[in-house]
Parts: structure tokens; C-alpha cells; sequence
């Protein structure tokens, strides 16, 4: 009878110990259970709030240019650069964001306050574009040698405060709901690690049908009800966004904040390596520092093995005769002496770093179809029937319902067929995701390149030059732009969900909100560049055009935009080449470090 008692004990101490989710807390701090907390259910509330901050800023993304350029009356290269400066200090911010989500206040307070800066920047812009005062006098900037009163002072600081608090808080909300809602999976429970990667395939589908929503409904409101109208539904939808994804605070598998800054422990390794520049290598690497494994610690503790690469990082870990005999001193100075697992994660966060440089290309091409593109199209017929045009700003909706129909197609029919076929879990492995994306971006431009051709000799055949847009479209219809929206769509699909999976599967179990940022990181960085090569680009080609400029001025139709986007297609193409020779040389880290967690039991 007491074996029964005893075996019946044990057995159910090793289902709950199955039970509980490592490193996770529900919303009272005791440990996370898989039947409660958690699981694909839980995360629609973040893929819900994720659809409805794209709904909110998509539409934006797309038609500021024509904001700032017809209502503000910035001139279209100056327009565009503030969008993509806009969009790189968003990008950039949620590095910031995501360093302090994962240290001090943790993810789910940083989705709620994120959300409220962003609805309060919204509001701003809300009552900025309905009061006169706060803008300049109407008008029309296309009409040549117009002299159009130029937004400055108080109304500019206005319009600049306004923005960036939007930017912050959309930045927050990037580096957070992502991470917060891979948190929700057991990445070592091979059935959770499999609904982890329909989650990202998610993630882009909730993208996409709230972008839908918002390059048509919110596009058309902006355009026919006026701006105060679309920046007020904005509000609306980021307001709604965060009150759906603060209800399912008691479901939710909640990472706890790590107080040891995992950037800081990185850059430790580099500090000690240095301070140890001088010591040799031991032939044996069991001789490198690295705490035992206690069972019965009270934290859990992460163990990485050593590997091979990059072995000048190696002497971080290097013991000098003097820190045998007194370790416990030497140990508490990490900036001297780094474990081993510190040492093999600043070798992951290393070895990513091509990886991340190769991906800052495609935004650069990303940014002229948010920019550029939507001046083109509005210099052509929109007409879809006698009694509607498709605005602009909406043509990217083309790829964005393609891809509404592909990713659950992708995810359910071709990932489990090539998981069959290659033992992946993901179907294909990230780097090949994320190189076909590559490639794609390329054929994107190069097809952009075509259109704008056509483009330009239909206004040239028409004596349509100097046509003002929208008022005088040319007889070419906008779809011509879908040809270069579908293909980068594609690569959306691929090169951008690839990364934010392949970073967040890859990186140390600290800075997994940082490292999805790494994608963020990289599109600032590449709208950044955009802001630079649009100026850059001009400066070069002043003097050999008539235009002043491949990109000067407000007529596109004088412009040279064909050749900067041939231009890009090129780089893309070099870029792709180089993200070819790095790839092939990449090797994936451990899926399941050992990991200690206190008061197991053998």
C-alpha cells in the first residue's frame, strides 16, 4: 500500500514538473502550468493586438509622404526623408525599449505603456490636422512656381513632438508584443516549438489583414473625410489594440525581467578578452571557467557548451593561477572572468551580426515603395470603375491580400509538406527564408526599374510632363505599380518573418525581446540610409541632369527615378551575393542548452 502512495507521489511530482513552463510566471508570480497559461489560444489576443496597431500605422507609413507634402507643404524629398526618419527612429527606439523590457519592467507593462504613448502621439496629430492655426495656409504645391507658405516654428515643433511620441510608442509595441507573444511556446517542447513557428507565420498574417484595413478603410478616410479623421480611427484602433492585450494578463505565460543586463554581460566578454589579450589558449577548453552545475540552486541557470569559433572571445574565460586559489573573487569581477556560457553567447549575438548587416539593404528598398512609389501612382489613372479610384496609398494592398491568402496556405500545406521532406521543423531553415526574400527585393526593383520606364514614356508620348498629379493622370493605369508590390510582398513574406524567427530562435535566453529588435534595428538603420542615399544620390547627380538631380524637385515626371531604382536593384543583387558567402558559413547554436532549475530532482 505505501508503494502505491510512494509511486502515485512520485508519478505526480513528474507530471507537474511536465507541467511547468521553466523561466515563465502567470500575473501573480507563481510558475506558469502549460494547461492554464499560455499556448496558440492565448497568443491570438497578441496576434489581435498586433493586427490593430498595423491597421493604425500602416496607412500612415503610406500616405504621410502626401501629407507632408500636400498639406504641410514639405518638398517631396524632404516629405520622404521625414517619413523614413520617422520610421528609423521607431525602428531604433525599440532597441531601447526592448533592453528595458527585458530588465527592468518587463514585456507586458511595456506593451501597455507603449500603447499609451502611441495613442497619445496619435491624438496630437488628430488635433493638429483639425485646427487651421496649426497649419499652414491651403495650397497647391504641384502648380508651378507656387509660392506655398513653408510649416515652421510652434506649428512645426508641434508636428515633430507629435510624430516622435508616435514613433516611441510604436516602437515599444515592436520590440515587445513579438517576443511577449513567442513567450507563450516551450521552445524545448517539440509540439510548442512547432506552434512557435506558426505563430510568426501569424504574426505577419495579423499584419497583413490589419494592413488590409488600413490601405483601404483607412487610406479612403484620409483622403475623402480628411486627415483629422484618419489620425483620430488611429487612436481608436491603437486604444483598442492595448485594452485587448491587457485583458489576458491572467493567461499569459509572463517572462520575469532579468536584472543582469544580457547587452552588459556581452560586452564583459569583450572587456575581459581584452584584459586577457595576452594569455594563451589552453589546448583543453574544460579548463575555461564555468560554474558548476548545482541542482539545487534556487535559480535556474543556463549552461551553453564550447565551441570552436571565434576563439579569441575564449580568453575572457581564461583562469590565471591566481583565480584557482581564490575564485570566488575573481568571479564576482566580470569584467575579468566570464563563464563559458557567457563567453558561447557573445559568439551567437557575433555570428549573427552578417546576418543582420545583410538584411539592412532590402529596407532601403522597402522605403521607396512606401515613398516614391505612391508618387508615381499619383501621376496615373486610378480608376478601377466610372465612380471609384483606388487611392495610391492603397495600391499596396494588392501584395497585402496575396499574402492574407498565401502565409495560411504556406503554413499548413507547404511547411508540413517540406518538414516531411527535410526533418525541419520550420519546413526550411531561416537562412534559407530569408535568402529567397533576398533575392526577391532585388527582382522587385528591377521590375520598379521597368515600370517607371513605361511610365515616363507615356508622359513623354502624351506631352504629359509637366501634368499636375491626381488632377492630370495619365492614361496608364496605377495597376502597372502592382507588378513591383506583389514581388516585394513575397519577400516580405519570406526575408522579414525569417528574421524575426531566426533572431529570436537563435539568441541567449536573456535578450530574447532585444534580439527581435535586431530586426527593428536593421530597418532603422536602412530607412536611415534611405534618408542619406535620396540626398546623397542628388548631390551626385546635380550637375549631369536637368532636374537638378535623379530625385530633385516635385515633379516625378522630370525625375530620374528609374535609374535610382536600378540602382538599388543592383545593390540588392551584391547584397544578396555577400549574404550568400555569410550564410553558408553560419552555424545554428544548440536548440536545448542545458538548463539547471532549482530543487529538480534526478
Amino acid at each position: 500500500m505505501e508503494n502505491h502512495v510512494v509511486d502515485g507521489s512520485v508519478k505526480w511530482m513528474q507530471e507537474e514538473r511536465e507541467e511547468v513552463v521553466d523561466g515563465k510566471v502567470d500575473w501573480k508570480g507563481r510558475k506558469a502550468l502549460k494547461h492554464k497559461h499560455g499556448g496558440m489560444k492565448v497568443s491570438l489576443l497578441v496576434l489581435a493586438a498586433i493586427a490593430m496597431e498595423n491597421m493604425a500605422t500602416l496607412s500612415l507609413a503610406v500616405n504621410f509622404v502626401s501629407y507632408f507634402n500636400g498639406i504641410m507643404h514639405y518638398e517631396l524629398a524632404d516629405a520622404a526623408n521625414m517619413v523614413t526618419n520617422y520610421m528609423g527612429v521607431s525602428y531604433m527606439l525599440s532597441i531601447v525599449v526592448a533592453v528595458l523590457a527585458d530588465t527592468w519592467i518587463g514585456r507586458y507593462k511595456s506593451v501597455v505603456i507603449s500603447g499609451f504613448f502611441e495613442s497619445l502621439g496619435l491624438s496630437l496629430l488628430t488635433i493638429e490636422a483639425h485646427m487651421r492655426s496649426l497649419k499652414p495656409d491651403i495650397c497647391n504645391v504641384y502648380v508651378k512656381n507656387a509660392d506655398c507658405e513653408k510649416l515652421s516654428g510652434m506649428k512645426e515643433a508641434f508636428l515633430l513632438i507629435s510624430l516622435y511620441l508616435l514613433a516611441f510608442g510604436s516602437s515599444g509595441l515592436k520590440a515587445s508584443l513579438p517576443s511577449h507573444g513567442a513567450d507563450q511556446f516551450d521552445e524545448r517542447d517539440p509540439k510548442e516549438a512547432m506552434q512557435m513557428s506558426s505563430f510568426f507565420n501569424s504574426l505577419l498574417l495579423a499584419v497583413c489583414i490589419g494592413g488590409a484595413v488600413s490601405l483601404t478603410f483607412n487610406v479612403y478616410i484620409q483622403d475623402h473625410n480628411g486627415w483629422d479623421w484618419g489620425f483620430g480611427i488611429s487612436t481608436v484602433a491603437i486604444l483598442l489594440a492595448t485594452i485587448i492585450f491587457a485583458f489576458g494578463l491572467p493567461l499569459y505565460r509572463i517572462h520575469l525581467p532579468n536584472t543582469k543586463n544580457g547587452i552588459i554581460q556581452i560586452i564583459q566578454v569583450y572587456i575581459a578578452a581584452i584584459h586577457n589579450r595576452n594569455l594563451p589558449l589552453p589546448e583543453d577548453p574544460m579548463e575555461l571557467y564555468e560554474i558548476e552545475q548545482d541542482k539545487e540552486a534556487p535559480m535556474e541557470v543556463e549552461y551553453q557548451p564550447h565551441t570552436d569559433t571565434f576563439r579569441f572571445l575564449d580568453k575572457a574565460a581564461i583562469q590565471r593561477k591566481s583565480d584557482v586559489q581564490d575564485e570566488k573573487q575573481e568571479a564576482s569581477n566580470p569584467w575579468k572572468l566570464c563563464r563559458v556560457t557567457q563567453v558561447e553567447n557573445a559568439k551567437i549575438i557575433l555570428s549573427m551580426l552578417p546576418i543582420f548587416c545583410c538584411s539592412i539593404i532590402m529596407t532601403l528598398c522597402l522605403a521607396q515603395l512606401q515613398t516614391f512609389s505612391v508618387q508615381q501612382g499619383t501621376t496615373m489613372d486610378t480608376s478601377i470603375t466610372k465612380h471609384f479610384n483606388i487611392p495610391p496609398a492603397s495600391l499596396p494592398i494588392i501584395p497585402v491580400a496575396f499574402l492574407i491568402i498565401i502565409i495560411p496556405f504556406y503554413d499548413r500545406i507547404c511547411v508540413p509538406f517540406l518538414r516531411k521532406l527535410t526533418g525541419i521543423p520550420t519546413g526550411i531553415t531561416h537562412l534559407q527564408r530569408i535568402g529567397v526574400g533576398l533575392i526577391l527585393s532585388s527582382i522587385s526593383m528591377a521590375i520598379a526599374a521597368i515600370i517607371e520606364v513605361k511610365r515616363k514614356g507615356v508622359a513623354r508620348d502624351n506631352n504629359m510632363l509637366d501634368a499636375l498629379p491626381v488632377l492630370q493622370p495619365l492614361p496608364l493605369s496605377i495597376f502597372w505599380l502592382s507588378f513591383q508590390y506583389f514581388v516585394f510582398g513575397i519577400a516580405d513574406m519570406f526575408t522579414y518573418v525569417g528574421l524575426l524567427e531566426f533572431f529570436y530562435s537563435e539568441a541567449p535566453k536573456g535578450l530574447k525581446s532585444t534580439s527581435t529588435c535586431f530586426l527593428w534595428c536593421s530597418m532603422a538603420i536602412g530607412y536611415f540610409l534611405s534618408s542619406m542615399l535620396v540626398k546623397i544620390v542628388n548631390t551626385a547627380t546635380k550637375n549631369i541632369t536637368a532636374s537638378g538631380g535623379w530625385l530633385a524637385g516635385n515633379n516625378i515626371n522630370r525625375n530620374h527615378l528609374n535609374l535610382f531604382y536600378l540602382f538599388l536593384s543592383i545593390l540588392s543583387l551584391i547584397n544578396f551575393s555577400v549574404y550568400l558567402f555569410v550564410s553558408k558559413r553560419y552555424k545554428y547554436r544548440s536548440q536545448h542548452p542545458v538548463v539547471i532549475s532549482g530543487n529538480s530532482e534526478d
